[in-house]
């Protein structure tokens, strides 16, 4: 979704979502009656999805990065698939990461081409063949849960601790992109991701259907000190409070907080209006990697803006340090079960 999630979805529902009603029990019926029934494309390959429940960000990317790190770990050669929102492609492709720039291929794809070679398209079943022709011998799908036709061998569904599912609604009327029922019936397992208690009520019922669940934070990398520091944090991302929380739990003074919307492509006059704010306040510029990947190569007043920008680097940390593992051993079982039968 290009654009900020409405706040009400995230609220107790009220009048706005019963209003809605009608519009969201039709979304809920078609989108669940596609993952029902749409055909599937088996990949000659073990496919772990990385999805979420809800439209927003809920930390899927980082939570791919450490999965396709794991792997290699494993010494299995992962690729990753993404759908490359707003890239600029008519078929596959790969992303190159030294020559690409996100209004090629996205911003997403950008980031997880640090971990693994990643091929971009809404046709996940041929960016799949393009990433075996590559040498790739297990796929890492970055979103697509609900939508992409292809086998998932491993559906981990992650769920923001303090946001959860939100009001509980399909939209329109709330974040879900599918009712709770049917896709709660396709995941495989469930990824608590920070601290809260939101997502509490989803878990409990995954638990009471056998689903395991897992537990991680996002955490600054090392090496990035922020501490008693004045800042103008801006971001364009699924859930922009969230980096502005990070900076203040890692000892950071945010000045000023600026929300845009998600794969936000920014303009000179808004640059230009950061730029003057954080002198105005003497604050130091913040954001996120990937605000950071749309911002390099952009046009050459966002990359010269990018050169005093402080780019703060995430990763994600489970608390079972064999959490990766157990969803590796997983997937290929799942694989192994799929190619004997």
């Amino acid at each position: 979704m290009a654009s900020e999630a409405p706040p009400f979805w995230w609220e107790d529902a009220d009048w706005r979502a019963r209003a809605l009603w009608p519009a969201s029990m039709l979304y809920g019926i078609v989108s669940g009656h596609r993952m029902r029934r749409a055909p599937w494309v088996k990949i000659a390959a073990p496919v772990l999805c990385i999805g979420n429940f809800t439209v927003g960000g809920a930390g899927k990317t980082p939570v791919a990065i450490a999965a396709a790190h794991a792997m290699r770990a494993r010494g299995l050669r992962p690729g990753i698939l993404s759908r490359g929102h707003g890239g600029s492609f008519t078929k596959p492709r790969l992303v190159d990461a030294g020559h690409d720039i996100a209004k090629h291929v996205g911003d997403e794809p950008l980031l997880l081409a640090s971990a693994a070679p990643v091929a971009v398209s809404p046709d996940r079943a041929k960016a799949a063949a393009l990433l075996l022709s590559q040498g790739c011998d297990a796929l890492i799908m970055d979103d697509g849960f609900q939508s992409a036709r292809i086998h998932i061998d491993y559906a981990l569904l992650v769920v923001d601790a303090a946001r959860g599912i939100g009001n509980g609604h399909v939209i329109p009327a709330g974040p879900l992109r599918a009712t709770l029922v049917e896709q709660l019936r396709q995941t495989t397992g469930l990824l608590k991701m920070g601290h809260g208690s939101a997502a509490d009520p989803v878990i409990r019922r995954a638990a009471r259907a056998g689903r395991p669940y897992f537990e991680a934070e996002t955490r600054i990398k090392a090496g990035q000190d922020i501490a008693n520091r004045r800042f103008l944090a801006f971001a364009g991302i699924g859930h922009n409070a969230k980096f502005f929380d990070t900076v203040r739990d890692n000892g950071g003074e945010v000045v000023l907080a600026r929300s845009f919307p998600d794969h936000h492509a920014y303009a000179e006059d808004e640059l230009a209006e950061l730029q003057a704010l954080a002198a105005e306040h003497g604050a130091q510029l913040i954001t996120t990697a990937k605000d950071a990947a749309r911002l390099r190569g952009w046009s050459p007043a966002s990359t010269r803006f990018l050169d005093g920008v402080q780019v703060l680097e995430v990763e994600t940390v489970f608390d079972d340090p064999n959490a990766l593992n157990r969803i590796i051993d997983g997937t290929l079982a799942a694989y192994r079960d799929r190619r004997i039968g």
